[in-house]
């Protein structure tokens, strides 16, 4: 090596580093990069495969299918998927004689309890989409539920999840990665009403006014709608047990994310649900 060939390369790299068109791809890796939660080496791949454009980048991450190795990486972590199991397949008491059985038998509290969360966290709204991550996780955190199920979920967001909340087995949809129902009274009753069996646990607690709406224009900004429009899209149900076998109660139901932001925006255009059971054994 020729004495002063290690400087002259070294300033050839300061000049490169200093050339415009550079630098402003490596500010659009950082801007991809906070925007879809990935690291700069896979915002630089989409940004390059799209011409250093954007949007179309943005647009190719979002609509990108699952890579093969998340795949795998889901089947070695996860246990084989069991087929759907129908619900309304057994014969079990009726909501009336769920709710007396379990005092009237001899069945036993065993004092344990479960939580779960079920939210539509909107991630298909990028707009301060990892600031309110971190607001869904932080709910996770504070209330440690025992099952959470979440709608909406986009890659980048499951990627997210999976470093924010390793405590945690997370199952990815089979139409992942965006998974959404709504629920409406009309579209319920058409298909002939819940099964006896089934049971709606806002309606089983009484139908409790502080959480009826889980989506609400007037009290959240999110969506910037001017009309005031309230719906009770989410709902958590639950399966009235048989007198003779084991239960769950419905004890609780309260809605989530209800505190803006520091970016001053809630978590999601959606309420979360924070329901709390009773094991009866």
């Amino acid at each position: 090596m020729e004495p002063g060939s290690g400087v002259e390369a070294g300033v050839e790299a300061e000049r490169e580093d200093g050339e415009p068109e550079v630098k402003r791809r490596k500010l659009l890796c950082v801007e991809f990069a906070s925007v879809a939660s990935c690291d700069a080496a896979v915002a630089q791949c989409f940004l390059a495969e799209n011409d250093w454009e954007m949007e179309r980048a943005l647009n190719s991450y979002f609509e990108s299918p699952v890579e093969e190795s998340t795949l795998k990486s889901l089947s070695e972590t996860s246990p084989e998927r069991q087929p759907c199991v129908d619900l309304t397949s057994e014969e079990t008491a009726d909501s009336s004689g769920s709710k007396t059985s379990s005092s009237e038998n001899a069945q036993q509290e065993d004092g344990s309890m479960l939580s779960v969360i079920n939210w539509n966290i909107d991630g298909l709204d990028l707009k301060n989409l990892q600031e309110r991550a971190r607001g869904v996780c932080s709910y996770l955190t504070l209330y440690s539920p025992d099952v959470v199920f979440l709608q909406e979920v986009i890659p980048p967001y499951y990627s997210y999840l999976k470093k924010r909340a390793n405590n945690y087995d997370i199952f990815a949809g089979n139409n992942f990665p965006v998974v959404y129902v709504f629920f409406f009274e009309e579209q319920v009753s058409k298909c002939g009403g819940l099964p006896s069996n089934i049971l709606d646990v806002w309606e089983f607690l009484g139908k409790p006014k502080h959480c009826q709406y889980t989506w609400d224009t007037q009290m959240n900004s999110n969506l910037g709608i001017s009309a005031s429009r309230k719906h009770r899209f989410d709902r958590i149900f639950f399966r009235a047990a048989a007198a003779e076998s084991g239960n769950i109660i419905p004890r609780s139901l309260d809605l989530l994310g209800l505190e803006k932001l520091d970016c001053g925006r809630f978590p999601s255009d959606h309420w979360g649900l924070l329901c709390n059971l009773d094991v009866i054994l």
